[in-house]
């Protein structure tokens, strides 16, 4: 084993990504319907193989400059991602949705600074607990922060190593409940009081429209249609489409094939008795007409028009403005099916008064001139691409750097975001830039999602292993009993308290506070399992604004954590 030890610590990249292979292979692994996640499962292979190394006399670390690398990319990705989110949360129906989030990111903080404090727990430790018991990964890094940047003076004989360390053991002890104990709050707050979930989910549903959790995303149902028709009345032979359609402009006509072969579709082409034509249009007036052309036929070569499948990018001020209703009516529209609507990277059930908002990413499937003139309408068709506008890329790290190197005083010491909170802000600003200017700023989901992934696992992967070597020397019984305490209140009262304030207060529907309470962990998982309990779509309603403003407050409240303890 200590040859094996050995050579990891030779190969450090071999280190890595056998660590960050453990991790995606152990998170994905679950008990009961719940697992670590490769994120929780990094810090935990990263310490064991340090751990065991130091036993074998082998010091295993890797570089910091690489760590900060990934960790930084992390957060512009994090940035682009909730930006849109986080901008449209301070206006409108968002801002309940925020103050409930806001409430949860400050009551988390303030428990957890104090129990620091009561029980005199070591340095490091502050950051550790907010990141586990809020379920915050993220945080690991801001706290971090705080440490290397020097806005803490460091206590006699404490080593920044030591202090990684704790933050890392810290966040260890208390994720587990931070992640369990927070479904299980939230699948159960409406039991508790004396409240019928599921019932006010179906009325909400039958209200305003929204499938229920059963329902297939896509459905047999379109507003549009298209059929072939066998011209074999007369009155028709001689006159043009134009004509056809000047007098009946609810159709469209997207081919005509004669003697077997499609002709040039033009306003001036003169149809003929046999001609099969090829017409769109609603569904309830390609029936009310029956007849009008000719036979209905099943004609291969007729329909065989371009569908097309797209995601189409909401930029467009005026289409925000509208309900679902209101924009199911605008030209074209009718001709496509609404197959998703997502909403800061998490997909949204649609309701008759749903309402669009910058950055939304609507999925459209239908005739393919239809998909091109109703992207233009609501902002632009986003077509699957591999390129990634790396001019911008490299201009929002810059601004985040530089938002990052603004410091004031404060508490008496020079404060500020630091380069983490610096690139989550510039990711921000990039991302609502964007939603409004088509040429700017691309940055694929699958790009943005290889600087999130990629670099939150590596980056806690290498926290981790760095954290190992004094791990054994820091750990006691009694000191993780108390993070565990602390980690336990900081995760079980702010959800409690959340849900209090939208029911009583804000006087919400209790399945959408369901999704508001998830939201305000920033945590899907809650929300997944109260859609689940209760057979419904209408949680996720309420969960992307507070996911979106507490996955910001809370990683930079990582760095307030240790400053303010």
């Amino acid at each position: 084993m200590q040859t094996f030890f050995e050579f990891l610590n030779a190969n450090p990249f071999m280190l890595l990504f056998l660590t960050v292979g453990l991790a995606v292979w152990i998170g994905r692994q679950s008990v009961m319907g719940y697992g670590l996640g490769m994120v929780a499962a990094a810090i935990i292979v990263g310490c064991g193989l340090a751990v065991v190394g130091s036993i074998y006399g082998v010091k295993l670390e890797l570089n910091n400059f690489t760590k900060s690398m990934f960790y930084y990319l992390f957060m512009y990705g994090v940035g682009l991602r909730v930006g849109p989110s986080f901008m449209n949360s301070l206006g409108g129906d968002g801002i309940k949705f925020t103050v409930l989030a806001f409430i949860s990111c400050i009551v988390g903080l303030t428990i957890v600074v104090l129990g620091t404090m009561i029980f005199d727990l070591p340095l490091g430790t502050a950051g550790g607990m907010l990141a586990g018991s809020q379920t915050m990964s993220a945080a690991i890094g801001s706290a971090e922060q705080a440490v290397t940047s020097g806005a803490i003076a460091l206590p006699a004989g404490t080593t920044p190593e030591q202090a990684s360390a704790m933050i890392a053991l810290s966040y260890g002890i208390t994720y587990i409940w931070g992640t369990v104990g927070i479904i299980l709050i939230t699948k159960y707050l409406p039991k508790w009081w004396g409240v019928d979930a599921r019932a006010a989910a179906r009325a909400y549903e039958a209200e305003h429209g929204v499938a229920s959790g059963d329902a297939p995303t896509l459905s047999g149902w379109t507003a549009g249609g298209l059929r072939a028709y066998r011209l074999e009345n007369a009155a028709w032979k001689g006159r043009t489409v134009r004509e056809l359609l000047h007098e009946n402009p609810e159709y469209r006509v997207v081919n005509v094939v004669r003697g077997g072969a499609p002709q040039e579709l033009t306003g001036t082409l003169s149809l003929q008795l046999g001609d099969v034509i090829a017409l769109g249009g609603r569904r309830e007036t390609l029936s009310d007409k029956m007849g009008l052309i000719g036979p209905e036929v099943a004609d291969k070569i007729a329909l065989d028009i371009p569908l097309d499948s797209a995601e189409i990018l909401v930029t467009n001020g005026e289409i925000v403005k509208k309900t679902r209703e209101e924009w199911r009516a605008l030209p074209g529209v009718d001709q496509l099916q609404v197959a998703a609507l997502e909403r800061g990277g998490v997909r949204l059930p649609i309701g008759n008064d749903t309402k669009l908002q910058r950055m939304d990413v609507v999925t459209v499937v239908g005739l393919k001139d239809a998909v091109n003139k109703v992207g233009a309408l609501f902002g632009r068709v986003v077509r699957p691409s591999s390129a990634t506008d790396l001019l911008t890329l490299s201009l929002g790290m810059i601004l985040g750097l530089l938002i990052g190197a603004i410091q004031f005083p404060a508490f008496g010491a020079s404060i500020g975001l630091g380069n983490a909170g610096g690139l989550l802000v510039a990711g921000v600003i990039v991302s609502s830039v964007a939603s409004r200017l088509r040429f700017f700023g691309n940055t694929p989901s699958a790009a943005r999602n290889i600087l999130e992934d990629l670099g939150l696992v590596v980056f806690v992967a290498i926290v981790g292993i760095n954290a190992g070597n004094s791990l054994l020397a820091q750990l006691t019984g009694a000191l993780a009993l108390k993070i565990f305490v602390v980690g336990f209140v900081a995760c079980s009262v702010p959800p409690v308290l959340v849900w209090a304030i939208g029911f009583h207060i804000f006087k919400m529907n209790p399945a959408i506070l369901m999704g508001a309470v998830a939201g305000a962990r920033s945590h899907s998982g809650p929300c997944r399992e109260a859609a689940v309990e209760i057979q419904s779509n209408v949680p996720w309603i309420g969960f992307p604004v507070g996911y979106a403003v507490s996955g910001v407050l809370l990683t930079v409240f990582g760095y307030f954590a240790m400053l303010l303890s």
